[in-house]
């Protein structure tokens, strides 16, 4: 054989050693990323705040329904989830499930995209134009109402265009959340203005992390803005990042937690799910983010993110 045969060779077997890491293990390798971010009024006491974001549930993904669920354990004084939970018409009780334990808790939540609308099978090259580059296909409309009636029932608060004050650890937070802007949903006019100044936190709430939504709740003077969508980039590259973002967000920003502007902190979880007609994540494992929200200091100072705790599964698909 010659070099250029073997070297196709190699490149084949590379090729197809990695999408079958990528399809096969990493998109089960559930990780808990943990960051501490100083967003609190001076003199508050921290809060701990569990992320989950864009499930992407179907109805046989067992061994994420039960990760899911065991972070209950981390016993968090407030759950935020920023959309994304459905990928099948028949994946409401599998959410429930997954969600249980957790919804003992405080928490808040506003949908996304694939809680409207199930995903469709297209061209695997749309994921890597721009967002303003693609057109959205819509799938068959999903239960929406019914996870959200099962959330509001365990006592979970939708914040889609509404604001409101809640008291978690004896604090007041005041919380304001839109409807996904990926769809254009979002109408922050009905939201809009200074928030409580005397609240211990100002959060924020979106699926999407556009910057048209992120600019106004900045101006407003949120501490904090937690959102999902992005899925980390999903394919990410060694020393690169991620390959995109699917929204207006820049790559460096497409998970974790990072600044937008001079005031105010965010939070991107790259999700713990993925489309069923692309499920393959690389350098990017499906996660929930466990913040320690502290004080701020007197200087500004900067998020730290604290690393990743891993666990395995094997759905049942």
């Amino acid at each position: 054989m010659n070099k250029l045969g073997r070297a196709l060779l190699t490149t084949t077997a590379l090729g197809a050693a990695t999408v079958a890491y990528a399809a096969g293990i990493e998109r089960r390798h559930w990780t808990l990323r943990t960051a501490t971010v100083p967003v609190l009024s001076p003199g508050a006491r921290p809060i701990r705040v569990l992320h989950i974001s864009d499930l992407h549930m179907t109805p046989n993904q067992v061994s994420k329904q039960r990760w899911v669920a065991a972070l209950a354990d981390l016993n968090p004084d407030l759950v935020v989830n920023t959309g994304d939970n459905l990928a099948h018409k028949d994946a409401v009780p599998g959410v429930l499930r997954a969600l249980g334990p957790l919804l003992d808790k405080p928490g808040l939540f506003v949908f996304g995209s694939n809680d409207y609308y199930a995903p469709k099978l297209k061209n695997p090259v749309r994921y890597l134009l721009p967002s303003s580059k693609t057109k959205r296909i819509h799938g068959v409309t999903l239960p929406w109402r019914d996870l959200r009636a099962g959330m509001i029932e365990r006592g979970w608060e939708d914040m889609t265009h509404v604001r409101r004050t809640i008291t978690v650890k004896g604090q007041t937070i005041f919380v304001a959340g839109v409807d996904d802007p990926h769809l254009k949903r979002d109408r922050y006019v009905d939201i809009a203005g200074t928030p409580d100044p005397q609240a211990a936190l100002r959060l924020g709430i979106t699926h999407s992390p556009e910057p048209r939504v992120l600019d106004p709740f900045a101006a407003d003077g949120y501490d904090f803005v937690m959102a999902g969508h992005t899925h980390g980039g999903q394919l990410r590259v060694p020393f690169y990042g991620a390959l995109v973002t699917n929204c207006e967000l820049d790559r460096g920003r497409a998970r974790g937690v990072s600044r937008w502007g001079s005031h105010m902190w965010m939070n991107v979880s790259a999700g713990m799910g993925t489309s069923p007609y692309a499920p393959v994540r690389f350098c990017c494992p499906p996660e929930a983010s466990l913040l320690t929200l502290v004080p701020r200091p007197v200087t500004p100072g900067q998020g730290r993110n604290e690393g990743a705790r891993f666990g395995a599964g094997a759905d049942m698909m």
